[in-house]
């Protein structure tokens, strides 16, 4: 089980949202590379960072501080308005690792395709599930989408990375969404990384256990518990 502990960028500031909500926002730090350090500090090969203005208004606008986070030594995960073959190849080329599509792979799933032939596993896509339904757009929208049948395309036309994110917890401290990330897990064949509620130790303990019954469940993002102390990077780390 990987971790990802996990960097939101809101005007160039470390951020958290309440379930995605961008009038619902608390700022951890003016830096988000400090952070960045302070992750690396803890042992982590992984930081998971969404670039929230470009994920609602659709185009990146926090590259500079993406940069610097990167300048950290640390693999990147990075989504939030990677729309166009140009932005996705301009993020790789910046250093980022793996690039994940949200809203385009909703909308356009040749797109994915498309990005897949050309970058292989460093493209992962990102279902974030209202109810089971496919939000977009930084989650202002929600479409009919079913994200277990999107999920689905995606694994079948190559992607290697699904990132599940349920709304619903996320933010709130509250624990997982345990049977929703199984069954993601028991639907594909791609990996999946679990997003959403983890509070304490025992949700990622929780998680490793499903991790033992579906191998693919093999990594999941913490972002609030640890801003809020509810638990470290080096405890979680320490466990998978």
């Amino acid at each position: 089980m990987t971790i990802y502990p996990a960097i939101d960028i809101k005007h160039g500031r470390a951020v958290r949202l309440l379930q995605g909500r961008a009038d619902q926002e608390t700022v951890y730090a003016e830096e988000p590379a400090a952070v960045a350090r302070q992750f690396a500090s803890a042992g982590s090969d992984w930081v998971h960072v969404v670039d929230l203005d470009g994920a609602f208004e659709g185009t990146p606008k926090n590259l500079s501080r993406i940069k610097e986070i990167v300048a950290v030594g640390m693999r990147v995960q990075l989504g939030g308005g990677q729309r166009s073959l140009q932005i996705v190849e301009q993020t790789l080329a910046a250093g980022v690792s793996r690039v994940v599509i949200g809203t385009m792979a909703a909308e356009n799933p040749q797109f994915v395709a498309e990005l897949v032939r050309e970058f292989g596993a460093r493209i992962a896509v990102g279902i974030d599930a209202n109810d089971g339904k496919v939000a977009v757009k930084g989650w202002v929208d929600t479409t009919g989408q079913d994200a277990l049948e999107m999920a689905r395309r995606m694994s079948d036309i190559g992607v290697q990375t699904i990132i599940y994110t349920d709304i619903g917890t996320d933010g709130m401290l509250t624990g997982p969404n345990l049977e929703a990330q199984e069954l993601m897990a028991n639907s594909i064949s791609a990996n999946v990384i679990a997003s959403g509620g983890v509070s304490r130790l025992s949700d990622v303990v929780a998680l490793t256990e499903i991790e033992k019954r579906r191998s693919n469940l093999n990594g999941v993002i913490v972002g609030k518990a640890i801003y809020e102390n509810r638990v470290t990077l080096e405890e979680l780390l320490e466990i998978t």
